[in-house]
Protein backbone atom coordinates (compact mmCIF):
# COMPACT_ATOMS: atom_id res chain seq x y z
CA UNK A 1 0.00 0.00 0.00
CA UNK A 2 0.99 3.68 0.05
CA UNK A 3 4.13 4.22 2.11
CA UNK A 4 3.40 6.29 5.21
CA UNK A 5 4.80 6.96 8.71
CA UNK A 6 5.06 3.84 10.87
CA UNK A 7 2.11 4.68 13.14
CA UNK A 8 -0.18 5.21 10.17
CA UNK A 9 1.16 2.11 8.42
CA UNK A 10 0.35 0.00 11.49
CA UNK A 11 -3.17 1.43 11.68
CA UNK A 12 -3.83 0.75 8.01
CA UNK A 13 -2.47 -2.78 8.29
CA UNK A 14 -4.68 -3.56 11.31
CA UNK A 15 -7.73 -2.17 9.54
CA UNK A 16 -7.00 -4.25 6.43
CA UNK A 17 -6.57 -7.46 8.45
CA UNK A 18 -9.80 -6.81 10.37
CA UNK A 19 -11.72 -6.12 7.16
CA UNK A 20 -10.26 -9.23 5.53
CA UNK A 21 -11.12 -11.43 8.48
CA UNK A 22 -14.69 -10.13 8.89
CA UNK A 23 -16.28 -9.21 5.58
CA UNK A 24 -19.44 -7.80 7.17
CA UNK A 25 -17.76 -5.71 9.88
CA UNK A 26 -18.70 -2.01 9.90
CA UNK A 27 -15.91 0.26 11.10
CA UNK A 28 -16.68 3.04 13.57
CA UNK A 29 -14.50 5.78 15.08
CA UNK A 30 -12.76 6.45 11.77
CA UNK A 31 -13.23 10.23 11.76
CA UNK A 32 -10.84 10.63 14.69
CA UNK A 33 -8.07 9.09 12.60
CA UNK A 34 -8.86 11.31 9.60
CA UNK A 35 -8.31 14.37 11.80
CA UNK A 36 -4.93 13.27 13.16
CA UNK A 37 -1.97 15.55 12.38
CA UNK A 38 0.16 12.69 10.99
CA UNK A 39 -2.62 11.64 8.61
CA UNK A 40 -3.06 15.20 7.30
CA UNK A 41 0.73 15.56 6.97
CA UNK A 42 0.92 12.35 4.92
CA UNK A 43 -2.03 13.47 2.79
CA UNK A 44 -0.22 16.75 2.07
CA UNK A 45 2.99 14.88 1.18
CA UNK A 46 1.03 12.70 -1.26
CA UNK A 47 -0.60 15.75 -2.85
CA UNK A 48 2.70 17.60 -3.23
CA UNK A 49 4.37 14.54 -4.74
CA UNK A 50 1.82 14.64 -7.58
CA UNK A 51 2.40 18.40 -7.94
CA UNK A 52 -0.96 19.11 -9.54
CA UNK A 53 -2.35 22.45 -10.63
CA UNK A 54 -4.11 24.72 -8.10
CA UNK A 55 -7.89 24.71 -7.68
CA UNK A 56 -10.41 27.56 -7.96
CA UNK A 57 -8.75 29.52 -5.14
CA UNK A 58 -5.42 29.66 -6.99
CA UNK A 59 -3.44 28.60 -3.90
CA UNK A 60 -0.16 26.82 -4.74
CA UNK A 61 2.16 24.61 -2.72
CA UNK A 62 4.73 27.41 -2.70
CA UNK A 63 2.22 29.85 -1.22
CA UNK A 64 1.21 27.36 1.47
CA UNK A 65 4.78 26.71 2.55
CA UNK A 66 5.69 30.40 2.50
CA UNK A 67 2.79 31.12 4.84
CA UNK A 68 3.55 28.10 7.02
CA UNK A 69 2.64 24.48 6.37
CA UNK A 70 1.90 23.68 10.01
CA UNK A 71 -0.60 26.52 10.25
CA UNK A 72 -2.25 25.40 7.00
CA UNK A 73 -2.71 21.82 8.21
CA UNK A 74 -3.81 22.92 11.67
CA UNK A 75 -6.51 25.11 10.12
CA UNK A 76 -7.80 22.10 8.18
CA UNK A 77 -7.73 19.96 11.30
CA UNK A 78 -9.72 22.54 13.29
CA UNK A 79 -12.36 22.74 10.55
CA UNK A 80 -12.70 18.97 10.47
CA UNK A 81 -12.89 18.62 14.26
CA UNK A 82 -15.41 21.45 14.63
CA UNK A 83 -17.56 20.20 11.74
CA UNK A 84 -17.21 23.48 9.82
CA UNK A 85 -15.24 22.06 6.89
CA UNK A 86 -16.87 22.70 3.51
CA UNK A 87 -15.11 21.77 0.24
CA UNK A 88 -14.92 24.39 -2.49
CA UNK A 89 -16.21 23.60 -5.97
CA UNK A 90 -13.80 21.83 -8.30
CA UNK A 91 -12.04 23.73 -11.06
CA UNK A 92 -13.08 22.37 -14.45
CA UNK A 93 -10.40 21.58 -16.99
CA UNK A 94 -11.09 20.09 -20.41
CA UNK A 95 -8.67 17.55 -21.91
CA UNK A 96 -9.05 16.92 -25.69
CA UNK A 97 -10.02 13.39 -26.80
CA UNK A 98 -10.55 11.73 -30.16
CA UNK A 99 -13.33 12.97 -32.41
CA UNK A 100 -13.43 16.55 -31.08
CA UNK A 101 -14.56 15.23 -27.70
CA UNK A 102 -13.21 16.34 -24.34
CA UNK A 103 -12.69 14.72 -20.97
CA UNK A 104 -13.57 17.06 -18.11
CA UNK A 105 -11.32 16.98 -15.06
CA UNK A 106 -12.56 18.29 -11.72
CA UNK A 107 -9.55 19.71 -9.91
CA UNK A 108 -10.00 20.29 -6.15
CA UNK A 109 -8.14 22.97 -4.23
CA UNK A 110 -4.99 21.88 -2.39
CA UNK A 111 -6.87 22.18 0.90
CA UNK A 112 -9.57 19.83 -0.37
CA UNK A 113 -6.95 17.49 -1.83
CA UNK A 114 -5.42 17.12 1.63
CA UNK A 115 -8.81 16.28 3.13
CA UNK A 116 -9.59 13.77 0.39
CA UNK A 117 -6.13 12.25 0.82
CA UNK A 118 -6.74 11.84 4.57
CA UNK A 119 -10.04 10.08 3.93
CA UNK A 120 -8.39 7.85 1.34
CA UNK A 121 -5.62 6.85 3.75
CA UNK A 122 -8.16 5.73 6.34
CA UNK A 123 -10.79 4.16 4.06
CA UNK A 124 -8.55 2.48 1.49
CA UNK A 125 -7.35 -0.49 3.61
CA UNK A 126 -10.95 -1.36 4.55
CA UNK A 127 -12.18 -1.56 0.97
CA UNK A 128 -8.93 -2.96 -0.40
CA UNK A 129 -9.77 -6.09 1.60
CA UNK A 130 -13.04 -6.36 -0.35
CA UNK A 131 -11.73 -5.79 -3.88
CA UNK A 132 -11.45 -8.76 -6.23
CA UNK A 133 -8.43 -10.28 -7.96
CA UNK A 134 -9.51 -9.11 -11.41
CA UNK A 135 -9.60 -5.43 -10.43
CA UNK A 136 -6.36 -3.55 -11.16
CA UNK A 137 -6.99 0.17 -11.60
CA UNK A 138 -5.32 2.49 -9.07
CA UNK A 139 -4.72 -0.21 -6.49
CA UNK A 140 -1.58 -0.59 -4.34
CA UNK A 141 1.02 -2.85 -5.97
CA UNK A 142 -1.24 -3.53 -8.97
CA UNK A 143 -0.20 -2.18 -12.35
CA UNK A 144 -1.69 -1.91 -15.81
CA UNK A 145 1.02 -4.29 -17.05
CA UNK A 146 -0.13 -6.92 -14.54
CA UNK A 147 -3.67 -6.56 -15.92
CA UNK A 148 -2.31 -6.97 -19.47
CA UNK A 149 -0.45 -10.12 -18.42
CA UNK A 150 -3.62 -11.56 -16.88
CA UNK A 151 -5.52 -11.05 -20.12
CA UNK A 152 -2.66 -12.43 -22.25
CA UNK A 153 -2.46 -15.56 -20.05
CA UNK A 154 -6.20 -16.10 -20.48
CA UNK A 155 -5.89 -15.92 -24.28
CA UNK A 156 -3.01 -18.41 -24.25
CA UNK A 157 -5.15 -20.81 -22.19
CA UNK A 158 -7.74 -20.92 -25.05
CA UNK A 159 -10.10 -18.24 -23.76
CA UNK A 160 -10.59 -16.85 -27.23
CA UNK A 161 -14.14 -15.46 -27.05
CA UNK A 162 -14.02 -11.92 -25.67
CA UNK A 163 -16.59 -9.41 -24.49
CA UNK A 164 -14.85 -6.05 -24.88
CA UNK A 165 -16.94 -3.72 -22.70
CA UNK A 166 -17.14 0.04 -23.08
CA UNK A 167 -18.97 1.86 -20.27
CA UNK A 168 -20.74 5.05 -21.28
CA UNK A 169 -19.56 8.13 -19.36
CA UNK A 170 -18.95 6.03 -16.26
CA UNK A 171 -17.24 8.57 -13.98
CA UNK A 172 -19.76 11.30 -14.81
CA UNK A 173 -22.79 9.13 -14.05
CA UNK A 174 -22.05 7.50 -10.69
CA UNK A 175 -25.13 7.94 -8.50
CA UNK A 176 -24.22 9.43 -5.13
CA UNK A 177 -26.99 7.67 -3.22
CA UNK A 178 -25.92 4.23 -4.45
CA UNK A 179 -22.24 4.96 -3.84
CA UNK A 180 -22.78 6.24 -0.30
CA UNK A 181 -24.93 3.18 0.43
CA UNK A 182 -22.04 0.93 -0.61
CA UNK A 183 -19.60 2.87 1.58
CA UNK A 184 -22.02 2.61 4.51
CA UNK A 185 -21.94 -1.19 4.24
CA UNK A 186 -18.45 -0.97 5.74
CA UNK A 187 -18.47 2.41 7.51
CA UNK A 188 -20.53 3.12 10.62
CA UNK A 189 -19.43 6.71 11.20
CA UNK A 190 -21.89 9.55 10.56
CA UNK A 191 -19.18 12.23 10.39
CA UNK A 192 -17.24 10.33 7.73
CA UNK A 193 -20.40 9.87 5.67
CA UNK A 194 -21.31 13.55 6.05
CA UNK A 195 -17.98 14.81 4.67
CA UNK A 196 -18.00 12.25 1.85
CA UNK A 197 -21.43 13.53 0.88
CA UNK A 198 -20.08 17.11 0.80
CA UNK A 199 -17.10 16.05 -1.32
CA UNK A 200 -19.39 14.40 -3.85
CA UNK A 201 -21.74 17.39 -3.97
CA UNK A 202 -18.78 19.65 -4.81
CA UNK A 203 -18.55 17.81 -8.15
CA UNK A 204 -22.23 18.21 -9.01
CA UNK A 205 -25.42 16.22 -8.51
CA UNK A 206 -23.98 13.07 -10.04
CA UNK A 207 -20.59 11.48 -10.79
CA UNK A 208 -17.15 11.45 -9.22
CA UNK A 209 -14.65 14.04 -10.47
CA UNK A 210 -11.79 12.77 -12.63
CA UNK A 211 -8.99 14.57 -10.83
CA UNK A 212 -10.19 14.08 -7.25
CA UNK A 213 -7.81 12.29 -4.89
CA UNK A 214 -10.48 9.98 -3.50
CA UNK A 215 -12.32 9.45 -6.81
CA UNK A 216 -10.40 6.31 -7.89
CA UNK A 217 -11.21 4.60 -4.58
CA UNK A 218 -14.90 5.55 -4.77
CA UNK A 219 -15.17 4.41 -8.39
CA UNK A 220 -13.70 1.00 -7.45
CA UNK A 221 -16.18 0.63 -4.59
CA UNK A 222 -19.03 1.39 -7.01
CA UNK A 223 -18.11 -1.39 -9.47
CA UNK A 224 -16.93 -3.97 -6.95
CA UNK A 225 -20.20 -5.91 -7.11
CA UNK A 226 -19.66 -6.41 -10.85
CA UNK A 227 -16.27 -7.98 -10.07
CA UNK A 228 -17.86 -10.18 -7.40
CA UNK A 229 -20.41 -11.43 -9.91
CA UNK A 230 -17.64 -12.39 -12.33
CA UNK A 231 -15.68 -14.13 -9.57
CA UNK A 232 -18.79 -16.16 -8.66
CA UNK A 233 -19.20 -17.10 -12.32
CA UNK A 234 -15.60 -18.34 -12.39
CA UNK A 235 -16.17 -20.49 -9.31
CA UNK A 236 -19.42 -22.15 -10.35
CA UNK A 237 -18.17 -23.05 -13.85
CA UNK A 238 -14.73 -24.26 -12.77
CA UNK A 239 -13.58 -27.83 -13.31
CA UNK A 240 -10.61 -28.72 -11.16
CA UNK A 241 -8.06 -25.96 -11.53
CA UNK A 242 -9.33 -24.78 -14.89
CA UNK A 243 -11.59 -21.74 -15.20
CA UNK A 244 -13.69 -21.42 -18.34
CA UNK A 245 -14.11 -17.69 -17.87
CA UNK A 246 -11.69 -14.91 -16.94
CA UNK A 247 -11.94 -11.15 -16.65
CA UNK A 248 -9.83 -8.10 -15.97
CA UNK A 249 -10.91 -4.57 -15.11
CA UNK A 250 -8.81 -1.42 -14.96
CA UNK A 251 -11.06 1.41 -13.74
CA UNK A 252 -13.84 1.52 -16.36
CA UNK A 253 -11.96 -0.65 -18.89
CA UNK A 254 -13.36 -4.20 -18.69
CA UNK A 255 -12.83 -7.38 -20.73
CA UNK A 256 -14.41 -10.80 -20.16
CA UNK A 257 -12.82 -13.85 -21.80
CA UNK A 258 -14.53 -17.23 -22.27
CA UNK A 259 -13.21 -20.60 -23.40
CA UNK A 260 -13.43 -20.85 -27.19
CA UNK A 261 -14.91 -24.37 -27.29
CA UNK A 262 -18.43 -24.24 -28.77
CA UNK A 263 -20.04 -25.90 -25.75
CA UNK A 264 -19.32 -22.69 -23.78
CA UNK A 265 -21.26 -20.38 -26.11
CA UNK A 266 -24.01 -20.30 -23.48
CA UNK A 267 -21.50 -18.94 -20.95
CA UNK A 268 -20.74 -15.95 -23.16
CA UNK A 269 -24.43 -15.10 -23.39
CA UNK A 270 -25.00 -15.72 -19.68
CA UNK A 271 -22.02 -13.59 -18.62
CA UNK A 272 -23.15 -10.73 -20.84
CA UNK A 273 -26.70 -10.93 -19.51
CA UNK A 274 -25.53 -10.94 -15.89
CA UNK A 275 -23.19 -8.03 -16.61
CA UNK A 276 -26.07 -5.95 -17.93
CA UNK A 277 -28.14 -6.85 -14.86
CA UNK A 278 -25.43 -5.77 -12.43
CA UNK A 279 -24.71 -2.56 -14.34
CA UNK A 280 -28.45 -1.86 -14.43
CA UNK A 281 -28.58 -1.95 -10.63
CA UNK A 282 -25.90 0.77 -10.64
CA UNK A 283 -27.62 2.80 -13.36
CA UNK A 284 -24.50 2.37 -15.53
CA UNK A 285 -24.98 2.09 -19.29
CA UNK A 286 -22.74 0.38 -21.82
CA UNK A 287 -21.87 1.95 -25.13
CA UNK A 288 -23.42 -0.61 -27.48
CA UNK A 289 -21.64 0.87 -30.50
CA UNK A 290 -18.22 0.27 -28.92
CA UNK A 291 -18.90 -2.84 -26.85
CA UNK A 292 -18.11 -5.84 -29.05
CA UNK A 293 -18.01 -9.62 -29.10
CA UNK A 294 -14.64 -10.76 -30.41
CA UNK A 295 -13.61 -14.20 -31.68
CA UNK A 296 -9.82 -14.42 -31.65
CA UNK A 297 -9.85 -17.66 -33.67
CA UNK A 298 -11.08 -15.56 -36.62
CA UNK A 299 -8.07 -13.24 -36.45
CA UNK A 300 -10.13 -10.53 -34.74
CA UNK A 301 -8.57 -8.20 -32.17
CA UNK A 302 -9.58 -6.26 -29.08
CA UNK A 303 -8.05 -3.51 -26.96
CA UNK A 304 -7.45 -3.20 -23.24
CA UNK A 305 -5.65 -0.43 -21.27
CA UNK A 306 -4.01 0.96 -24.39
CA UNK A 307 -2.87 -2.36 -25.91
CA UNK A 308 -4.16 -4.38 -28.85
CA UNK A 309 -4.42 -8.18 -28.44
CA UNK A 310 -4.21 -10.66 -31.31
CA UNK A 311 -3.93 -14.46 -31.26
CA UNK A 312 -0.95 -15.68 -33.34
CA UNK A 313 1.03 -18.84 -34.00
CA UNK A 314 4.67 -19.14 -33.00
CA UNK A 315 7.38 -20.60 -35.22
CA UNK A 316 6.91 -23.88 -33.36
CA UNK A 317 3.26 -23.95 -34.34
CA UNK A 318 1.88 -23.11 -30.89
CA UNK A 319 -0.79 -20.52 -30.23
CA UNK A 320 0.36 -17.36 -28.46
CA UNK A 321 -0.82 -13.79 -28.10
CA UNK A 322 0.69 -10.65 -29.58
CA UNK A 323 0.30 -7.56 -27.42
CA UNK A 324 1.15 -4.22 -29.00
CA UNK A 325 0.60 -0.61 -27.90
CA UNK A 326 -2.29 1.03 -29.72
CA UNK A 327 -1.40 3.51 -32.46
CA UNK A 328 -2.83 6.33 -30.36
CA UNK A 329 -0.50 5.47 -27.46
CA UNK A 330 2.51 5.12 -29.75
CA UNK A 331 1.80 8.47 -31.40
CA UNK A 332 1.48 10.18 -28.01
CA UNK A 333 4.77 8.65 -26.84
CA UNK A 334 6.61 9.74 -29.99
CA UNK A 335 5.21 13.24 -29.64
CA UNK A 336 6.41 13.42 -26.03
CA UNK A 337 9.87 12.11 -26.99
CA UNK A 338 10.15 14.75 -29.69
CA UNK A 339 9.33 17.45 -27.15
CA UNK A 340 11.96 16.08 -24.74
CA UNK A 341 14.63 15.94 -27.45
CA UNK A 342 13.73 19.45 -28.60
CA UNK A 343 14.08 20.84 -25.07
CA UNK A 344 17.45 19.18 -24.60
CA UNK A 345 18.85 19.83 -28.09
CA UNK A 346 22.50 20.91 -28.15
CA UNK A 347 23.04 24.63 -28.40
CA UNK A 348 26.06 26.45 -29.84
CA UNK A 349 28.01 28.33 -27.21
Amino acid sequence: MIKAPVGLQDLRRKMYLKAKAENSWRFWGLYVHVCKAEVLQEAYRMAKKKNGAPGVDGVTFEAIEESGLEAFLEAIRRELVSGTYRPLRNRRREIPKDGDKVRVLGIPTLRDRVVQGAFKLILEPIFEADFQDGSYGYRPKRTAHAAVNRVAAAVVSTKTRVIDVDLMGYFDNVRHDILLGKVAERVDDARVMRVLRLILKASGRRGVPQGGVISPLLSKIYLNEVDRMLERTKRVTRRGRYHYIEYARYADDLVILVDGFRRWDWLIRAAYKRLLEELGKLDVQINRDKTQMVNLTRDETFSFVGFDFRRVKTRRGRWAVRVTPRMKARTALLRELKNVFRRHASQDT
